[in-house]
């Protein structure tokens, strides 16, 4: 089974939008309820994707990856990212213990709503007919993204939440030298991604998210498998 353009991106469109909008409101709903209140005055603790939508990273990205995936064959892994929530860590009540909370949200969210879509997956093949492909193939693209950014930013690089994760976790004068990483944490992710080892650093979590979603969709690990080649291909 081949997927179109339009078809791609109609299945794409609502999980990429909410995985990276709800990622962003997590960290703010969290920063708020320690302390910081900056992201809840803007009116960024909220599900309304419009708040959130950055116009390159939310939509011209994963639009561009989704056009050079169709050209080159598939191979890409897509991504994207929203307008960050602001968070003033000196805010928090007890900020270096506080921020391993707000950085660890963004990712909690995406495991959450992995789980969601591989509940919609259980939900069309409820329903059958003319609903199950629609839905599989939908709540199979919103699995694997939330997989990806969930992966994605629990590696430990600042400025990504991994890195505030370890910047929390590690002694004072050894967070201090990890935060001088982050001006540079851009360019070596993107390092990274050209020498082909990101996907190998990212896989083993990638798997195990799949793996836990095909048994809550109770499609399994190789149907769910196969349903996002599809989609990635």
């Amino acid at each position: 089974m081949e997927l179109n353009l339009i078809q791609k991106i109609s299945i794409w469109a609502i999980p990429v939008i909410f995985a990276i909008t709800l990622h962003e409101a997590a960290h703010g709903y969290v920063a708020k309820f320690f302390g910081d209140k900056t992201a809840w005055m803007l009116g960024r603790v909220t599900m309304n994707p419009l708040k959130h939508i950055d116009p390159v990273g939310t939509i011209l990205v994963p639009l561009s990856i989704l056009l050079l995936s169709k050209v080159l064959g598939g191979g890409f892994i897509l991504f994207g990212w929203a307008k960050p929530v602001p968070v003033n860590f000196g805010a928090l009540r007890n900020p270096k213990n506080d921020m391993l909370w707000v950085a660890a949200a963004g990712p909690a969210a995406n495991l959450l709503m992995a789980i969601f879509w591989a509940l919609v997956i259980k939900l069309g093949l409820a329903l059958g007919d003319n609903y199950t492909q629609p839905l599989a193939l939908m709540g199979a693209a919103g699995i694997f993204i939330n997989a990806v950014l969930m992966a994605l930013n629990l590696l430990p690089l600042p400025p990504l939440d991994g890195g505030r994760i370890a910047v929390s976790l590690l002694p004072p004068r050894l967070a201090y030298q990890f935060e001088k990483i982050e001006p540079y944490g851009f360019y070596i992710l993107l390092a990274l991604m050209f020498i082909g080892w990101l996907g190998l650093i990212l896989s083993p979590l990638l798997a195990l998210i799949i793996v836990i979603s095909g048994a809550v969709s109770g499609v399994g690990h190789t149907n769910l498998s196969a349903l996002i080649q599809i989609i990635t291909n």
